[in-house]
């Protein structure tokens, strides 16, 4: 890495003791003749009337400090994605798959980053388009996952699913997911699908509830673009790492592919993917 000159921090709302922590955390950066960068919610912790939207925030960044559980880091993920700037998850959430630096770890691991040695976990991402009529009305771009899914008082839904020029299957379900590796120990985990270790080139299509008990999840390479065709009636609804997304109409196409992008992700010095399995899943220790 680059020697660190600006860094940017993004804070989730509601965090107990918040604002002791990024206090603290300004101080430290400001002794080491490091200029921060705060979003709102982390100007409002500080006291601070200063502060940029975090569309603005990666803007002349070095390292983004993520202050929060793994929702934070998957809004900070798209904000970042296409540019080459780590993001510093701290765990202040509950589960932490993503977000795996404890606050105990955070001092000790910033100093590890600034003398340059970090450990990066390189994540992929989806991209995702929405075609309507022919016509582009939507482009995303997805950590976790890709969802088609009904509302609440919506019956099953009917999704045709094809793997690049192969058809491969008409679902009746309650949902969809197309999901990354990083993405398969979230909605899809839920779901019954795999985890799928974080660098494997593949993505995980998992129904969601469905009518045919035998639909069962699929990996397939990420080499390969899934297109999904959406023939529900109103209530089918599009969301992008269960955060942003739209409606859906009978008719669209869903078109997923590999992402140019990826998330550079510092990871804590002894913290491995299985420890992390074992640590949230609750996995037996030898």
């Amino acid at each position: 890495m680059n020697q660190i000159k600006t860094v940017g921090i993004i804070s989730k709302p509601k965090i107990a003791q918040a604002a002791e922590i990024v206090s603290g955390l300004l101080q430290w950066l400001e002794a080491r003749g490091i200029q921060p960068r705060c979003d709102e919610q982390t100007a409002q912790y500080a006291g601070i009337n200063e502060f940029y939207s975090r569309e603005q925030l990666p803007d002349g960044t070095d390292l983004i400090i993520v202050l929060g559980g793994d929702g934070t880091l998957l809004s900070a993920a798209r904000v970042v994605a296409g540019r080459d700037i780590p993001l510093f998850a701290v765990n202040l959430g509950h589960l932490g798959f993503l977000t795996s630096i404890q606050l105990d770890d955070l001092y000790p691991t910033l100093e590890q980053v600034l003398q340059g040695e970090p450990r990066i976990g390189h994540r992929a991402m989806v991209a995702c388009e929405l075609l309507r009529n022919g016509e582009t009305i939507g482009s995303y771009c997805a950590l976790n996952d890709v969802v088609i899914t009904k509302s609440e008082l919506a019956r099953m839904i009917d999704l045709d699913a094809w793997v690049g020029d192969h058809f491969v299957a008409a679902y009746k379900a309650d949902g969809l997911i197309i999901a990354t590796p990083t993405g398969s120990t979230a909605y899809s985990l839920s779901a019954g699908g795999p985890v799928i270790f974080p660098t494997v080139a593949a993505f995980c299509i998992t129904p969601i509830c469905p009518h045919m008990l035998t639909n069962r999840p699929v990996i397939v390479p990420d080499n390969r673009v899934i297109k999904i065709l959406n023939h529900g009636a109103e209530g089918t609804f599009l969301t992008i790492d269960g955060q942003v997304g739209e409606p859906l109409h009978p008719g669209d196409y869903i078109v997923c592919r590999a992402s140019p992008n990826a998330i550079h992700l510092i990871r804590p010095p002894k913290a491995l993917f299985f420890d992390v399995l074992r640590e949230k899943l609750k996995w037996g220790e030898r």
